[in-house]
């Protein structure tokens, strides 16, 4: 069984989804990206899950890559990494774009490159004070080769996003909150509560709502503002018909009445 990475669900629907190498900083190879992407696909198609957590093991979130992996897929041809890529890495990204249901990063220690991408590929981002994010693959000669390039911008804009990727500085967990890229900085001891606080709330609302409103911020991005007024008042008109709009509606009326 490959262990490199673990996926536990609670019983308030919350998935938290391991990377578990922590003797390699969690950095991952071939073997580790095929068992992510099929515990993924569980968390996403499962109906018992309303929210899935990615962190890692150990004192770092991600440090990307493998080095022992890096340097096999340096010695194939072009044509080999770009179809490992398309393959493997971006089964990910897909399986992430095309996920209805809230994805937060827990981001425990360090991310580097692919790390930090992963983590921007989620909803939510929140870290550990102690946490540090950098897009390294400038200190290598190389890019971003997952989704980097599409997520960074859309979180901090353009100028922003190409300095990190110009330069690799690191940020530490207060200034990533202030670009807007951590969602909420918490001390290292509270990391897990943090989280378990805010997945458990968002769980206890309603979900469908939660999942349409999603759809609806990610298509904005896309669309043209007359069709997105199109696409979210049908949204509306189909959440109305909803079980659980419709028992929070006569529990507010009868608290009016009292």
């Amino acid at each position: 069984m490959n262990d490199s990475m673990l996926l536990a669900t609670d019983e308030y629907g919350v998935a938290t989804l391991t990377m578990n190498r922590p003797d390699r900083l969690n950095a991952f190879d071939l073997p580790m990206i095929e068992r992510w992407t099929e515990l993924l696909g569980q968390a996403c198609e499962d109906p018992a899950v309303k929210i899935i957590v990615l962190t890692g093991a150990g004192r770092a979130f991600c440090a990307g890559g493998d080095v022992d992996s890096f340097l096999d897929f340096r010695r194939w041809d072009s044509l080999e990494r770009k179809h490992y890529l398309w393959k493997h890495i971006h089964r990910i990204v897909f399986t992430l774009e095309r996920a209805d249901k809230p994805v937060i990063a827990a981001i425990n220690g360090l991310a580097r490159g692919a790390g930090m991408d992963m983590a921007l590929m989620c909803d939510l981002r929140i870290m550990a004070e102690s946490a540090t994010l950098a897009e390294s693959y400038i200190n290598m000669g190389l890019i971003a080769g997952d989704a980097g390039t599409y997520f960074l911008p859309r979180i901090v804009g353009s100028a922003r996003a190409l300095e990190l990727f110009w330069t690799g500085r690191v940020l530490d967990a207060h200034e990533a909150e202030r670009l807007g890229i951590a969602n909420r900085v918490v001390a290292d001891g509270e990391l897990g509560a943090a989280v378990n606080e805010m997945a458990r709330s968002i769980a206890a609302k309603p979900q469908e709502a939660i999942r349409v409103f999603k759809r609806a911020v990610y298509q904005s991005f896309q669309m043209p503002l007359a069709a997105h007024l199109d696409m979210v008042s049908s949204h509306m008109s189909v959440v109305i018909d909803t079980p659980e709009h419709k028992a929070l509606v006569d529990a507010f009326l009868q608290r009016r009445q009292k």
